[in-house]
């Protein structure tokens, strides 16, 4: 038009500026370049801190599923040149039941790639707050996020071993996603959406994958709990009705199977292996070692697993409080890790969320102690003056540094995963064969889990997932105080 810049011809009209394109051109082979290294590495150390793999609990289940296809009770198999058996509830065995119909190794790389599309999905969820606030491109955040999550101990034996730690983590992650959207400000869907798109915009499907987690393995019933205890009562009634609902069809359509596993296969606990074994990071695996047992001495066991079960609850109870959903979730997942009779080494999946709660708490702890040291007033020779803060909110550079090395040193250890350098097996070799150094490597991811539930920090009003209170109550709660 006329007058306008799309009329504008000649000596008058804007030159392009290449140069920005080129810039930016350049800033995004630079990050391609860094996703790739950071695969690469991953790799590396894959090879370098991991063990030999071959779907063996893959194996395990494709067997039973097989056997149970072939007209055999599902509880009855036995793995070859093992006393394993299948371990989880029916409905996980339904679930398994059609890779029956392809090889073993065909099923274990299927799983394989599931998992790694759940834990994508998972840190998308998880990073997308963080990155938004922090101005980084998404892509490249979860770019190099996911080979990093890939190289460490629990997800590498997830994949490794074809188990499904990294899908159960991608369903209660659902619910976190849930409740956020839930408990969002203004409008979550337009009015010509239909009934389906609202159901999944609005959130009111919270507490389905915890329910699906809790039918197919017992222990993220610790999550429902949670939800009660924080008053969730809805995202509460959902999860229980799921994972009753998927239980009772389950047992309508196989009552053998489903009366097995909870009159004798639940309670059956050495069919899956020796308490002191050294997978097993749990609280009783730390237990059974440290006493140089095969069983973990059982009264000491449930005292320090209720205390511990105590604190997880109230920490993960004052996080939401404070507005941290995603360290509540986190604290939960920890708890039930360390109180667990038997959680392997790949179980130990909710020690990423920890990794990125401490980093993300490192940053913001010295973006507000810049904020604070720009606002200082000036002093003597023009130096701004800090009164009533403490060290080391005088130095931003060091602000947040305690938080910053527990996230580099949480991530070392369970990248090179010590445990395996010093594993015994009672009765041939005790577990004090290397000494206290070698006792403590050999339960430090155990040692990790509980430091976490009792210090992971909480970031407040970093995740809030409930509704922004009224003004009328927010006024009768200010009066109470």
């Amino acid at each position: 038009m006329p007058g306008g810049e799309e009329g504008r011809s000649g000596p008058d009209r804007l030159p392009p500026l290449p140069y920005v394109t080129d810039r930016v051109d350049r800033t995004v082979l630079v990050q391609l370049g860094i996703v790739v290294a950071a695969a690469y590495a991953a790799w590396l150390a894959i090879g370098a801190f991991g063990r030999p793999y071959t779907f063996f609990d893959m194996r395990i289940y494709h067997g039973a599923v097989v056997w149970w296809a072939t007209g055999h009770e599902l509880y009855d198999f036995v793995a070859p040149a093992t006393t394993l058996g299948f371990t989880y509830p029916p409905f996980a065995g339904l679930l398994m039941l059609p890779m029956a119909r392809v090889p073993v190794a065909l099923a274990g790389w299927i799983n394989a790639l599931v998992s790694v599309a759940a834990l994508t999905a998972v840190l998308i969820a998880l990073l997308r707050p963080i990155v938004a606030r922090l101005g980084w491109p998404l892509w490249f955040s979860v770019g190099v996020a996911v080979p990093m999550a890939v190289a460490i101990e629990p997800v590498r034996e997830t994949l490794g071993y074809g188990q499904v730690n990294l899908i159960l983590f991608a369903l209660i992650t659902a619910d976190l996603v849930g409740l956020r959207r839930r408990c969002r400000r203004g409008p979550r869907y337009a009015p010509t959406d239909g009934p389906l798109v609202r159901f999944v915009l609005s959130g009111s499907w919270a507490g389905v994958g915890i329910g699906l987690a809790t039918a197919i393995k017992l222990t993220p019933a610790l999550f429902v709990a949670y939800l009660l205890i924080t008053r969730q009562w809805r995202a509460a009634a959902t999860a229980v009705g799921t994972a009753v609902g998927v239980t009772v069809a389950t047992f309508l359509l196989f009552g053998a199977e489903s009366r097995a596993y909870f009159s004798e296969v639940l309670w059956q606990t050495e069919r899956v292996g020796a308490a002191d074994m050294t997978a097993n990071q749990s609280l009783a695996g730390l237990l059974a070692r440290l006493y140089d047992t095969i069983e973990t001495p059982g009264l000491l066991w449930v005292s320090f697993a209720m205390l511990l079960l105590a604190l997880g609850l109230s920490r993960a109870a004052a996080a939401r409080a404070d507005g941290d959903e995603l360290t509540a979730f986190t604290l939960v997942g920890l708890t039930a890790n360390v109180i667990s009779p038997i959680s392997w080494s790949h179980h130990l999946v909710w020690v990423i969320p920890a990794i990125i709660v401490l980093a993300d708490a490192a940053v913001r702890r010295r973006e507000a102690s810049r904020g604070l040291a720009a606002r200082a007033a000036p002093g003597e020779g023009g130096l701004p003056v800090v009164t009533g803060l403490r060290p080391p909110i005088w130095y931003p550079a060091l602000t947040g540094l305690r938080h910053a090395v527990a996230a580099a040193v949480l991530y070392l250890i369970f990248l090179v995963s010590p445990i395996w350098w010093y594993e015994h097996q009672l009765p041939e070799v005790s577990h004090y064969q290397d000494g206290l150094f070698g006792a403590l490597m050999e339960n430090s991811l155990a040692i990790a889990l509980i430091a976490l539930v009792a210090a992971l920090p909480w970031r407040p009003g970093a995740d809030p997932a409930f509704p922004p209170q009224r003004p009328a109550r927010a006024a009768q709660l200010a009066a109470r105080r």
